[in-house]
């Protein structure tokens, strides 16, 4: 009795231990899906301006709580949505108040949309407009995880929390290099409240869109959050140096880093013989800057010598500017030679407007890639042509012998007109 109770207990625990072992691994893997999933956080403006009925004939609240409904039965399994308001619960005048009044509505996570919608439901325009507050604690919502990462911004004035200025708190998240996108939307904007959210969303490299209509508002919502479900390539955040001999040695990929005006930074790439190296530079001016401005990426070897530029200019019409250049280095014969180090320095020649901050610098985004040479034959130009001559001859022969038949006919119509 007592060895059937032993083995009884022996097999229990094997049992239970199994089960664990098992379990351990799945609940592993779900953190790890977790982790990678998208996230988008809604911040959603419930001032006491949304009163206003002029969108569609009712009030920009009821045409945002129409366009979330829509929008949360839409959202793709994979994200991870939440909501976040501003404005919504203190109605008093006081200011020092009245921008700390920014709450999540919705936490960031697995959606349960009766529940958000039950929510949103409850919303009720009230008071003020602290944008920069609602973006910073709208970052932390977010924080975590190795997917993108994406706040859609809904507003119809702009923020009345100076002198927490919304562009400066946009670059300071940008700055972190943590790959958070802010895309604002505009509900029936003025000339100050669409350059006050244009600046936000281009701090982040996000999307500026001006709304009037309740159907614009939820086919905008609709596609920025499916946009959060693809695929991206999320950029590194690197630190460039002030020379050669101390920049960070970069592999292909995708990297950001931040540039002070007129500054120059440098990178390192190992490029092998029989390798390509391509690079390109983005330079993006997130807030006001003198006109005529360039950027400049140099390709040099250790020693300072320049080995291939690229170089681009703009006059004040666009917010990027960008360059790249292509560097071959020959096959060797030596199987055993070295990579060559190349060094790459971004100069920017942009200057600040009068009374605009220069800190932290403006958003750098570099890409590298070292691919295996193109072979001469396929790459080299025949004859300054490259394979285009193929063509121009096969119209030069169809043109000879056009005019040789042309040519023909007419002493054959000549020769038949003469003798009749």
């Amino acid at each position: 009795m007592i060895r059937t109770q032993r083995l009884a207990a022996g097999v229990c625990a094997l049992l239970a231990a199994l089960t664990a072992g098992l379990a351990f691994p799945a609940g592993a893997a779900a953190d790890e899906i977790s982790a990678l999933a998208p996230k988008v956080d809604l911040v959603l403006d419930v001032s006491g301006s949304m009163r206003t009925k002029d969108i569609d004939g009712g009030t920009r609240m009821a045409a945002a709580k129409q366009a979330f409904n829509e929008v949360l039965d839409a959202t793709p399994e994979e994200v991870q949505l939440g909501i976040r308001t501003l404005g919504a619960d203190y109605p008093g005048d006081d200011q020092k108040t009245g921008c700390k009044d920014t709450a999540q509505l919705y936490p960031v996570g697995p959606l349960d949309r009766t529940e958000a919608k039950a929510a949103v439901a409850t919303l009720s325009p009230t008071g003020w407009t602290p944008i920069g507050p609602a973006l910073l604690k709208a970052a932390d919502d977010l924080d975590g995880g190795s997917g993108s990462k994406r706040i859609v911004l809904i507003s119809d004035g702009e923020d009345t929390c100076a002198p927490l200025d919304p562009c400066e708190v946009a670059r300071e998240i940008a700055a972190k290099g943590i790959g958070l996108t802010i895309d604002t939307l505009g509900l029936v904007p003025n000339t100050k409240m669409r350059q006050q959210l244009s600046c936000i969303a281009e701090a982040t490299g996000g999307t500026y869109t001006s709304v009037e209509h309740t159907d614009e508002l939820t086919d905008k919502v609709n596609q920025l959050v499916d946009r959060a479900a693809d695929p991206v390539v999320t950029p590194v955040a690197t630190e460039g140096a002030d020379s050669c001999a101390a920049a960070p040695t970069l592999k292909s990929g995708l990297y950001t880093d931040r540039e002070e005006f007129g500054q120059e930074r440098w990178y390192r790439v190992d490029v092998e013989p029989g390798q390509e190296l391509r690079a390109s530079v983005s330079v993006s001016s997130d807030r006001a800057v003198n006109p005529h401005y360039g950027v400049l990426l140099r390709a040099v070897t250790v020693h300072g010598r320049e080995i291939v530029r690229g170089e681009a200019s703009g006059i004040g019409r666009t917010d990027v500017v960008s360059t790249g250049l292509r560097y071959p280095k020959a096959e060797s014969d030596d199987d055993e030679a070295a990579a060559e180090a190349v060094c790459l320095q971004v100069t920017n020649s942009y200057a600040a407007a009068a009374g605009v901050k220069t800190t932290p610098g403006m958003p750098v985004e570099l890409t590298v890639d070292v691919v295996d040479s193109p072979s001469p034959a396929s790459d080299v130009a025949s004859f300054g042509l490259g394979r285009g001559w193929w063509l121009l001859a096969l119209l030069v022969l169809a043109g000879f012998l056009a005019g040789v038949v042309w040519g023909w006919v007419s002493r054959w119509r000549v020769a038949v007109w003469r003798t009749n």
